[in-house]
């Protein structure tokens, strides 16, 4: 999916000025690190930057700080976790917090995540009866 050049630079900024959980985490996803799945970090989409990506899982890896427990940012992310998800892309969300404490833990529910997602073909729902294949006859 297409992202306005605004939101590419925002990505190629924020590739530079990654928190240490992003950088912890993303030593241990790059090159395959987790059983050979390729992530990109700080992956935009549309309107939004997305901490790790992985593209054959549709899966967004999102490390949440303090500020999105806060005000209204529960509200904004979820959100942004439905538009995401209308579009395919699933969203795990794990607390900053966690990766500083285990990084080997947070792989393990990642793990544990990937292993009950159904087939991303399953994100979207076959259109409605009739409806499939339809051509114009103009």
């Amino acid at each position: 999916m297409p992202a306005p050049k605004t939101t590419v630079a925002n990505a190629r900024r924020l590739r530079k000025e990654m928190s240490k959980p992003e950088m912890n985490l993303w030593r241990a996803l790059r090159r395959g690190g987790l059983d050979g799945l390729k992530f990109r970090r700080q992956h935009p989409i549309g309107p939004y930057v997305l901490d790790f990506y992985c593209a054959s899982l549709c899966l967004a890896v999102e490390l949440d700080g303090y500020d999105h427990c806060i005000g209204s940012r529960p509200r904004r992310d979820q959100r942004r976790d439905q538009w995401l998800l209308d579009r395919g892309v699933r969203t795990l969300r794990i607390p900053a917090q966690y990766v500083m404490t285990s990084v080997d833990s947070v792989l393990s529910a990642i793990r544990e995540h990937i292993a009950h997602l159904p087939p991303p073909d399953a994100a979207h729902p076959p259109p409605p009866e009739g409806e499939e294949g339809r051509t114009s006859t103009a």
